[in-house]
């Protein structure tokens, strides 16, 4: 079953699992950019997907991109 994420299940995520901050107050889908802030202070902009699913839930300071095949 396909779970339908809302802004204050992706902030209860976030909250329980990573160190970063939602920023963002609405949620309009997985294509979304939401605005995040790091636990060094930084703000970045991820999709939810990525945030989840890819680890990336730090600054590009705190944990840079994948370096391109």
């Amino acid at each position: 079953m396909n779970k339908r994420w809302t802004i204050h299940k992706i902030r209860e995520f976030v909250e329980k699992n990573s160190d970063s901050k939602l920023l963002s107050t609405e949620y309009h889908g997985f294509s979304q950019k939401l605005e995040f802030q790091c636990a060094c202070g930084n703000r970045f902009e991820k999709t939810f997907t990525k945030f989840k699913n890819n680890q990336q839930q730090k600054c590009d300071v705190c944990q840079p991109p994948k370096t391109s095949r």
